[in-house]
């Protein structure tokens, strides 16, 4: 499934992002699982940022997330997942986690555990204790996706910021994958700095913007058993 995806963006609604925010304040999904049946348009909103809707393509990251599960078996879908988000703020303490729809979005930024010297992006030994915390909980959890973005903030040339985010992104992914996930399971995308959440004019603002977000997302077997769980099925 491994694919990269670029200048992509979808039409749907973004979520307002709650920074630092613990899953277990915001995990009630698994009740709203029950009644929302949208695709998955605020996952979307929440790991490319401000700017969604303005270009390109807006199926192609929707194709990748898929829709957000209603019914009986969204129920136990948000189930599953608040529990892995409880999993994921154990394993990695001040992670800045948080529930959206019928995923999780992670949160790396420069104060949050995966960060980057300047122009850098190879993966330093306090970042990797964050990664392998990680890798720990996807090793427990195999029925997910996992969508990895990379940005930038806008110092310097819109190419070079590209090929940084690019960069930082599959340093990553690949990292992830040579701990033993399935490199199956992970999309990569990058935005330079064409998609910040943050003001770009202020240094809190810019450093913040220099960020990888993951998504977290049940892929179909997980889907297709909540449907069997639920009674759903034919």
């Amino acid at each position: 499934m491994k694919s990269i995806l670029r200048n992509v963006s979808v039409l749907a609604i973004a979520i307002t992002m709650l920074t630092g925010c613990e899953a277990t304040k915001n995990a009630n999904n698994q009740q709203k699982g029950s009644v929302i049946g949208a695709a998955g348009g605020a996952i979307i909103g929440a790991v490319i940022g401000n700017n969604v809707g303005t270009k390109g393509d807006g199926g192609a990251l929707g194709a990748v997330i898929g829709g957000v599960v209603g019914g009986a078996a969204g129920n136990v879908i948000g189930k599953r997942m608040d529990n892995q988000a409880k999993r994921i703020e154990e394993e990695i303490p001040g992670a800045q986690v948080e529930r959206v729809d019928d995923g999780i979005i992670v949160n790396f930024d420069e104060n949050s555990g995966v960060y980057f010297a300047t122009a850098k992006y190879d993966i330093n030994a306090a970042s990797q204790q964050t990664l392998n915390g990680l890798s720990t909980v996807m090793k427990e959890y195999p029925q997910t996706n996992v969508l990895v973005v990379g940005h930038t903030d806008s110092s310097g040339a819109a190419e070079y910021n590209m090929t940084l985010s690019k960069n930082r992104a599959q340093a990553v992914t690949n990292y992830l994958t040579s701990q033993g996930i399935s490199a199956g399971r992970f999309t990569t995308q990058w935005y330079g700095e064409e998609q910040p959440k943050y003001d770009n004019n202020t240094a809190e603002g810019r450093s913040k913007n220099r960020r990888v977000t993951l998504a977290i997302v049940p892929n179909q077997e997980m889907k297709n058993e909540a449907i069997k769980e639920a009674g759903e099925g034919q």
